[in-house]
């Protein structure tokens, strides 16, 4: 059935076509390059076939003769305009017609055997060039541009983003930047060559989505990072129903113009595709957007419901357990306030139900991991982290989560180890404060200070970054230094019980004990009508100095599973507690004695 007359997408025309970018280039004497950006800027006329297939350009002569008429200059204007680019404007072409005077036959000739020639050298060169060039090794899927008229399918292209990243993430042979940090290049002032120098990557894909209806384009084009060459793109149009085939598809095609060796395994996880109904992959999708989007509790709430919404759909879609689960998580953190008992449950039923319809879900391996490490079942833990890196080695969340495992463990110098190498992975994801927390716990102060200030740098209002830092300038003697810090961390979370326990801490050190007091009163009377963990009575009574006081709070947060018992082997603030047989006792009925 053809599409309605406004639609967004071109009917078919039944004549004689070129029926790709190549032969509309040679139509015209250009480079394919030059051809896409004349259709972009200056209408050109090209269409798009309907199939189910992958989508594909052509056009027809007869046409791109009218529109190149339309832009012609008069014969006496000479030689051909140039653009604002420096390449010939449209109005240049001059396509051979009968009836034209013998001498322009003549010099028409030499120049199409000059353009040949030339095309030849250019080609030669090019391959020379590429057999000597290095193989792709690394890439970042930039955002895709949502081009549709409504702004608000803005979900849907970086949802499609996220899909690509995922799937490409799952070969070996390649590493792949994480969603997380090709985010922040969502609309970039920086050339494709600084971006791709900013991420550590040898290539970059880049393209856009449009929606009309029922239906989807997804465009996207391949670019070499440190020359800006645009050497492969495709267009798809599909049916919103085949959207995770397509996500699919172009994963394998994007994995085979880079050249990246991947297993039979790999390739069938990579085909791995079914339809799925719009309803359940917008409410997906919507849910990963206010994830990934969201500043509070607020948008993960609304995160929890679009992904339950998807499952209450269709129960046997494995991404929306793993959303929730992953939403449930964030909802856990120290400045969300919520209980363990409240989140951890959540996180564990999800993860382990897209485990039970994907086992390869790498994300669900690291969610359920971090939360049994959370739990003190440390081998358990370990067996999903590895189990994470066994899917993919490059998995850089995965070598992350294993790094904090290590390092709860006491194996510092090999935690500092696997962090650096997730960094490595993920320059932008895996950022400076993850760093800093695991050097801190390694009591290497001055080393987690920066990575703790490199943050800072570039985000100044990043809550853990400023609590890594309070954390590390106490440790190092630094209190003064650390309270703007922490009253900035408190300020932005809200009051957050855990970077104020942190502050009193700082206060008491700095010799401001009344004002550590103080704080720690209306601490106390919070606690009468809401959850605040014993965590941050921990850091604020080991910070006064009360040691009896900080024993009866690591009794209540032992019986709470508090987070910061997986760090009581290394935690520097617990350094002065070391000798007492009490802690020895906890440190066995954790698990790591």
């Amino acid at each position: 059935m053809a599409e309605p007359s406004n639609s967004l997408f071109p009917e078919k025309v039944p004549d004689r076509r070129l029926d790709s970018w190549k032969e509309i280039a040679n139509y015209l004497g250009r480079d394919v390059t030059t051809v896409q950006r004349w259709e972009k800027r200056e209408g050109m006329p090209v269409h798009r076939h309907q199939h189910d297939k992958r989508g594909s350009v052509y056009a027809l002569s007869g046409e791109l003769d009218a529109w190149i008429e339309s832009r012609r200059t008069p014969v006496e204007d000479g030689e051909a305009r140039a653009g604002t680019n420096g390449s010939p404007i449209p109005g240049s072409l001059r396509p051979a017609r009968a009836g034209l005077a013998p001498r322009f036959w003549f010099v028409s000739g030499a120049i199409v055997c000059l353009c040949l020639a030339v095309a030849v050298w250019l080609a030669i060169r090019h391959r020379t060039a590429a057999a000597s060039g290095s193989r792709i090794q690394s890439i970042a899927v930039l955002p895709l541009r949502n081009i549709s008229p409504d702004a608000g399918q803005e979900y849907l292209a970086d949802g499609i983003t996220e899909a690509l990243i995922g799937r490409l993430s799952e070969i070996h042979d390649l590493r792949v930047t994480s969603h997380t940090s090709v985010m922040r290049f969502r609309n970039p002032q920086q050339s494709v060559p600084e971006i791709a120098k900013a991420l550590g990557v040898d290539a970059v894909v880049e393209g856009s989505v449009i929606r009309d209806g029922s239906r989807i384009r997804v465009t996207a084009q391949l670019i070499r990072g440190a020359t800006d060459e645009h050497f492969w793109s495709v267009t798809y149009d599909r049916e919103m129903r085949d959207a995770l085939t397509l996500e699919s598809e172009l994963a394998q095609l994007i994995a085979g113009k880079v050249e990246a060796t991947v297993t039979g395994e790999e390739r069938q996880r990579l085909a791995a595709a079914r339809p799925v109904e719009p309803e359940v992959y917008e409410s997906y999708l919507k849910g990963e957007f206010a994830l990934n989007h969201g500043i509070g509790r607020a948008d993960l709430d609304q995160g929890i419901r679009y992904f339950e919404d998807a499952i209450h759909r269709d129960p046997t879609f494995a991404p929306a357990y793993l959303g929730a689960a992953q939403a449930w998580t964030a909802l856990g953190t120290v400045f969300m306030g919520m209980a363990p008992q409240a989140t951890r449950p959540e996180v564990v039923s999800f993860s382990r139900q897209a485990l039970a319809l994907d086992p390869d879900l790498i994300e669900a391996h690291v969610a359920l991991a971090n939360v049994l490490q959370e739990e003190w079942q440390w081998s358990e833990a370990k067996s999903e982290y590895k189990r994470a890196l066994d899917l993919n080695p490059n998995d850089a969340p995965a070598s992350a989560g294993f790094a904090l495992w290590l390092s709860c463990q006491g194996r510092t110098d090999e935690a500092v180890t696997w962090i650096r190498r997730a960094r490595a992975l993920d320059p932008a994801g895996i950022s400076g404060d993850n760093v800093s927390l695991i050097l801190f716990h390694a009591h290497r102060y001055d080393e987690s200070i920066r990575e703790a200030r490199s943050v800072l740098a570039v985000e100044p209002d990043n809550g853990f970054g400023l609590l890594d830092l309070g954390f590390s300038l106490i440790a190092n003697n630094q209190a003064a230094d650390a309270i703007p810090v922490l009253e900035k961390a408190v300020a932005l979370s809200k009051g957050s019980p855990a970077a104020t326990g942190v502050l009193i801490r700082a206060y008491a050190h700095a010799g401001r004990r009344g004002d550590a007091l103080q704080l720690l009163a209306k601490l106390k009377q919070r606690r009468q009508s809401g959850y605040i963990p014993a965590a941050a009575f921990v850091n604020a009574y080991l910070g006064l100095g009360d040691n009896e006081q900080a024993f009866y709070w690591l009794e209540q947060a032992y019986r709470e599973q508090s987070n910061i018992l997986q760090f009581v082997k290394t935690h520097p603030y617990f350094d002065p507690l070391r000798g007492d047989p009490r802690f020895a006792d906890l440190i066995h009925r954790v698990g790591l004695g």
